[in-house]
Parts: C-alpha cells; structure tokens; sequence
C-alpha cells in the first residue's frame, strides 16, 4: 500500500496533546523513518524533502502519542480460543493502542524467561502492536514461591503480578516488593482478599440481595490495598494497584500518595460507567472481578481520577467466549473486552468535565508508560513514531461483532458513543486507518 512506501509522515493542522511534555496546540507532526522527527505549529519542508512523505490533514482531529494499555489478556500461550497476539493486538491498534502490557495468567504461565521469550517472539512475528510481557509473582500463580525476577526481567518482563489471583501470603508479598527494588519494576496488586471474596458473585449490597446473589463486600478489596501500601512503605518497594473498583480503596490510596509512599494506581472503564444496578437482568457480560460497585464507588472513582489518585485508565481486556459466558450467572467466567470500546468512554469523561483532555490522554500515555518505565508515552523529538490520531466528534454504536478481537464479551455493545481512534501509527507505521488494519 501506498503508505507503506513512504518513508515519512506529515500530519497538517491537528490538534496536538502531549502531556509528557504540557504540549496541547495546533500545529503540524513530522514523522521520518519511524522516529518523531519535528513537532511545530506550521512545519514547511522543500519540495525534495517532500519526496516519500505522505501528508495527512488531522484538521478537527487529535494527535496523540500512542495510547498505552498496561492491564490486558491475550491468552496465549494456551488459550488461543479465546485470544490470541495477533487478534490481540488488532483489537489493540484498532482501538488506538500502540502498546499493550499483557498478564501472566496464561498456560504455562508467564512465570519464566522462556515464556517471557515465547511471547516476545510472537508478537514480532505476528503481533499489530508492541507487547509488553509481565511476569509472575509467585510459580505458577500458586502463591507459594517468587518466581525467577532477574530471568523475567532479563527475557523482557516489564512487571510482575499474579492477576486474576491475590498474593494472599502476606509474606511473600513482602519479598516480592524486596525483590521488586533490585530490577526496578513495580509488583501490580490484583487486591483481593480471597476468603472475604469466597463464593461471590457480585457486589455485596442492596442489589445483591434484591437478586439473591452472594456478595463481594468492599472490604475484600481494601483490605488488601492497605496490606500492599503498608508493606509498600516497609520495603520501599513500589506497588501498583491494579482495576481499583471502590470508594474506601480511592481512599486508600489517596491517603498513601499524601503520605510520599510508591503506590500508583489503575482502574478501568466499566468501573466509571457502570453499576451493579446493570446485574438486575443477571446478563453475564456484566460478570467482572472485581464486581462492577454502586453509583457512590462509581463517583469516587471519577473523583479519584480528576485529583490524580488513580494514575492510569487500563482496559483490564478479558477476552471469554460464548461457551464460558453463556451459563448460568453462577457458573458465567469473569471478565469483559475492552481495548476497542475504552476510548470512547474515556473521551466522554472530558464531555462530562471530569477530565481536561491533557489529564485524559495522560492516563493512557505517559503515566501508564512511566509507571512500567517504557520508553514511549510522548512525541518529544528523536523518540519512536508511536502516535494516535482521534476524531472526537465522531458519534458511531458500539459494535462488538465486527471487533478484531475473537470473544464478544462487551458490555458496552450497542451504545451510541463519540470519539474514536482514525489512525494508529506504530514505529512510523500506519496499522490501522480508514476503519480496518492496513498491514
């Protein structure tokens, strides 16, 4: 394709937000073999400067650095039937992500360099985007033994976490923050207290027992954050707290970031649009862990968001097919898609005033991008040519079948949004444009 023979990219009249570097204006993006070569507000180049370089008018559009997912799933190694790198990572550029931090809870689990280099290699050959391996805490997420740190992190592991299961040994806990400080990576928390959380389905109130569905209390969740934070401030190891869900953890963590302790924090979008209120037709698309809380944790949560308490906006992407979701509640897996539905419903929290659009791309560039410690999250000069382009009026529904992904666990399917991702460049290469993946 014609884009792809051009060495160069010139994007005319967007407007341009970098949060990394406090730079929201109009003006003009070049881009030459693969890096950002000049970021001005009127860009003017001779005509044989011009030769093999592709000029694009992003009037009315946003230009961005690439959007950067630091909580997703793509099942592979082991559960490909579900999700794979490569649909993975089409999901991913089509939704505007440049980038995608993929959980160890796959099988064999992410828990050695040899896993860790699996899925690089894939990703290379395969893979839409760049991916970033995190790696396990314990072997095998069984919570018994830290798995390998210097093995991961020296195959390519960005992070470690046992996600999808607690840490509940508080010990081990400790000497992962201990051992986390030697390679300079945080320990991402899935904060959860299991024995409070045994057996729920749902979030423990008054909706719960409206339906007669056990409950999750609040407390299973910030129980654990409070653990993490104190051990956070014994190790000076640096925790973050993965897919925040309520009021009391905000708080938490508010009250721990006064405190100077290395805490940051993530949440997700079904956790600021949605309520336990949406369970009352038991549909199981609406089956998350942690459960979707009430209108009063949902506010916490956008106020969190606005002050600076939670630092990032991930997708927590948790691709499930028909034969786990379409059960009975009890027996439904948890879990929803996300990474081509999440940029449009974080754009509406800057229609609805709760963000600015600089704190809103903040949340999914460079806070997230130096959280992890990546290299990307800005389009300063000489820096890789990962970029999003945005055309936030655009209004368009929410259309889970025709996704990139394999599974169609959106609960967001059928809603009428604006804002949504028109060109996804990664590394000077346009991988998605006009609606479908250009590689």
């Amino acid at each position: 394709m014609q884009r792809e023979k051009a060495h160069g990219l010139l994007f005319r009249r967007g407007r341009v937000i970098d949060p990394a570097q406090g730079l929201d204006r109009t003006g003009d993006v070049l881009v030459m073999d693969g890096r950002i070569a000049d970021v001005q507000p009127q860009i003017d180049l001779s005509a044989d400067r011009m030769s093999g370089i592709e000029e694009v008018d992003a009037t009315g559009r946003w230009i961005v650095p690439g959007l950067l997912d630091m909580h997703v799933h793509l099942r592979e190694p082991g559960q490909e039937y579900k999700e794979n790198i490569a649909s993975g990572t089409r999901a991913a550029v089509a939704g505007g992500y440049t980038g995608v931090a993929c959980m160890p809870n796959t099988n064999p689990v992410n828990d050695s360099a040899a896993v860790t280099r699996f899925i690089l290699e894939r990703a290379r050959e395969r893979g839409a985007c760049r991916v970033y391996p995190v790696g396990a805490v314990s072997s095998g997420l069984k919570g018994e033994n830290l798995s390998e740190f210097g093995d991961l992190v020296g195959a390519g592991a960005v992070a470690v976490t046992d996600d999808g299961k607690p840490v509940a040994n508080s010990m081990l806990m400790r000497r992962a923050l201990e051992y986390s400080r030697i390679f300079d990576i945080p320990v991402i928390s899935h904060a959860e207290d299991p024995l409070l959380s045994h057996g729920g389905l749902m979030n423990e109130g008054p909706v719960s027992g409206m339906l007669g569905l056990r409950g999750i209390p609040r407390a299973a969740e910030e129980v654990m954050i409070a653990r993490d934070i104190l051990l956070s401030e014994l190790t000076r190891g640096r925790v973050h707290i993965a897919h925040v869900s309520t009021a009391g953890s905000v708080r938490l963590i508010r009250e721990a970031k006064r405190r100077g302790i290395s805490v940051t924090a993530e949440t997700a979008p079904h956790y600021f649009h949605l309520t336990d209120e949406v369970l009352t037709g038991f549909d199981t698309v609406f089956k998350v862990n942690p459960p979707l809380r009430s209108a009063e944790d949902l506010r916490a949560i956008r106020e969190g968001l606005a002050d600076g308490t939670i630092d990032a906006i991930a997708t927590d992407h948790a691709p499930h097919t028909v034969l786990e979701k379409d059960v009975e509640f009890e027996f439904a897996s948890s879990g929803m898609i996300g990474l081509e539905s999440a940029l449009p419903l974080i754009l509406a929290l800057v229609r609805e005033e709760v963000l600015t659009p600089m704190e809103a791309i903040a949340k999914v560039t460079c806070n997230p991008a130096g959280i992890l410690r990546l290299p990307g999250g800005t389009l300063r000069q000489g820096t890789a040519a990962d970029l999003t382009m945005i055309d936030p009026d655009a209004s368009f529904t929410l259309d889970a079948g025709s996704f990139q992904s394999k599974s169609r666990n959106c609960p967001f399917h059928g809603w009428e949004v604006r804002g949504k991702a028109v060109m996804t460049v990664v590394g000077g290469r346009v991988v998605f444009a006009e609606g479908r993946i250009m590689i």
